[in-house]
């Protein structure tokens, strides 16, 4: 049987490829008014003040956490030696970005139902030197946001959310990724739009923003409005155009990718009903996967299904399925790095801890997780969770 089930697939037609080719003629090839664009629609669509384009959703997370370290208040600005508390289940660049700042990484568990960070664990795992959470919603589901906004605001912390596997998901009709501080978005093949590679940081702080704005590129000061709070601009553009003002990268996108983008998100709304749609085939066979000892990812909120988990008896049974979808045609993939405290990096990252990671280590040793897509796979799906559970 060949069901041919890939993980992810090309989400672009002509109207993508007009525009790249309508661009490339016109040589406008770096960073600019096409990439300025897509970052005012994409702040109103998701309902915040500011947006970033970056190259990458893990270049969001690097100037995200980088910028946070020139803040200049004090309650926001992350020092050497703060503690940030992640999940243990995550991509490896949610991670990396803390470390490299010799910020400390502090690991709790998840929960075992909706695969992201377990609450109350968090309250287990706060210190006098906790700064900030990095929740994380997971394959497109939310995490607990309400509650873990509620315990920063108690505690005095700030919570910011790696959003790259959940653009379109909404608790209490809020979008994911604008719950926090500031919220990362990424915009790869295999995600929700597509602009090659891509990625987005939202916040609602004007200082954040420019903090942003400079370090994208090189920490100067080009790319500045006018009306700087973080920096007065002098009148001699010639001065301006190599003038630097924080230790930056250079995270930018190509221009190419913000007219994808543009693009892209028109037709996002459509593409978020249809893995929606899809969805409902992954729900209505939860009892049948039940009885066949898989459980699935239980839905917080409306998720935007990245794609569909998978949590069998043991690890035997899903080397085992893993390898008959493959026979099959059908992608499969961990969920995201499973326990990611078990890859020998964790050597070389300042972290600790918090308790047991018991659900991290059955989503490491029992999980896995096969595509979504915006176009209607619902007969597909069906006939590959059918075959999941004829053993």
């Amino acid at each position: 049987m060949n069901l041919d089930y890939p993980l992810a697939s090309n989400s672009w037609d002509e109207k993508e490829v007009k525009a790249a080719t309508s661009l490339l003629e016109s040589k406008k090839l770096t960073m600019g008014e096409f990439v300025n664009k897509y970052e005012d629609n994409f702040a109103s669509f998701f309902g915040s003040k500011y947006a970033v384009m970056t190259s990458s959703g893990s270049s969001a997370n690097l100037l995200l956490i980088s910028s946070l370290m020139h803040h200049s208040k004090k309650n926001i600005r992350l020092n050497h030696g703060d503690e940030i508390i992640v999940p243990a289940v995550s991509w490896s660049t949610t991670f990396f970005p803390i470390s490299q700042n010799h910020l400390k990484l502090v690991f709790v568990d998840i929960d075992k139902e909706t695969l992201n960070i377990d609450t109350d664990k968090v309250l287990n795992a706060i210190t006098k030197k906790t700064k900030a959470i990095f929740a994380v919603n997971l394959l497109g589901n939310p995490a607990d946001l309400d509650l873990l906004k509620s315990i920063c605001k108690e505690r005095d912390i700030y919570l910011i959310e790696d959003n790259c596997e959940s653009m379109g998901a909404k608790l209490n009709d809020i979008y994911t990724g604008s719950y926090g501080f500031a919220g990362t978005y990424s915009s790869f093949f295999s995600h929700h739009i597509s602009t090659m590679e891509g990625g987005c940081v939202v916040t609602d702080d004007r200082e954040l923003y420019e903090i942003m704005l400079s370090m994208r590129a090189h920490g100067w000061t080009r790319n500045l409005p006018e009306d700087s709070i973080i920096y007065k601009r002098e009148k001699n553009d010639f001065y301006e155009s190599f003038n630097f003002i924080l230790p930056g990268y250079n995270l930018r996108p190509l221009e190419l990718s913000g007219v994808i983008g543009i693009e892209q998100l028109i037709k996002f709304p459509k593409f978020l009903s249809m893995r929606r749609k899809n969805a409902m085939v992954y729900k209505n066979c939860s009892d049948m996967l039940i009885k066949n000892k898989i459980r699935i990812q239980k839905e917080n909120g409306s998720s935007s299904y990245f794609g569909f988990a998978f949590m069998t008896e043991s690890k035997n049974h899903r080397n085992y399925l893993i390898e008959k979808l493959k026979l099959a045609g059908v992608e499969t993939r961990p969920i995201v790095s499973g326990n990611f405290t078990l890859n020998p990096v964790i050597k070389k990252l300042n972290h600790r801890v918090q308790g047991r990671l018991e659900n991290a280590n059955i989503v490491h040793n029992s999980g896995f997780f096969i595509g979504n897509h915006h176009y209607d796979v619902r007969d597909k799906l069906d006939r590959v969770i059918d075959f999941i559970c004829k053993r």
